[in-house]
């Protein structure tokens, strides 16, 4: 910690107002997943909000014979919360027509991946969700004595989240790098 102090380089947590999505059809692996998000610019559309980004492990309970203190737990299985996308609506019907799509029985899953930035717009954490289907999708809220923004949400059901590991610590170098060029304080 004594260098990145010296340097002027806070450790403080990260602001969540600066986020963004892609969403792919399903591949194999992250990495095909992010080449192709490069290559293609597959954000479906700006997004204001996400939330689901939430895993939870089952537990079973088993009472051990002459131990009444606790129950012994032991993990039986992960379950991933759906992740809920919500963005002012615009001329562009992507998330309409990947739900309506799925209604017609012609739907294809999509892979996404999330990425949380920091003020420098350098990624700060990475998660990759695998084979999402859209299971719920809620139009705007129309209402004509308020002006405020039409807002429609997609909820997206999935088979797995991750998380890629250590990615902070690039935009943490990045960071220190910006912070010597702008104060020449190493």
């Amino acid at each position: 910690m004594g260098l990145i102090n010296s340097i002027g380089v806070r450790l403080d947590p990260t602001l969540g107002y600066n986020f963004t999505i892609n969403l792919l059809e399903s591949s194999s692996s992250l990495v095909n997943a992010a080449v192709k998000s490069a290559l293609l610019d597959t954000v479906v559309g700006g997004f204001s909000e996400c939330s689901g980004l939430d895993m939870s492990l089952d537990v079973e309970e088993y009472r051990e014979g002459g131990n009444n203190s606790a129950p012994l737990k032991f993990p039986t299985g992960v379950k991933y919360g759906n992740i809920v996308l919500k963005h002012g609506i615009s001329v562009n019907s992507a998330l309409w027509d990947w739900h309506f799509s799925f209604a017609q029985g012609k739907g294809t899953r999509r892979d996404g991946i999330i990425t949380l930035l920091n003020d420098l717009h350098m990624p700060t954490h990475i998660w990759q969700f695998k084979r999402g289907l859209p299971v719920k999708y809620n139009g705007p809220t129309l209402h004509a004595g308020e002006s405020k923004v039409a807002v429609e949400s997609i909820e997206i059901a999935h088979e797995g989240l991750t998380m890629l590991p250590n990615v902070a610590l690039g935009a943490l170098g990045a960071s220190a790098a910006v912070n010597v060029g702008v104060t020449g304080i190493l």
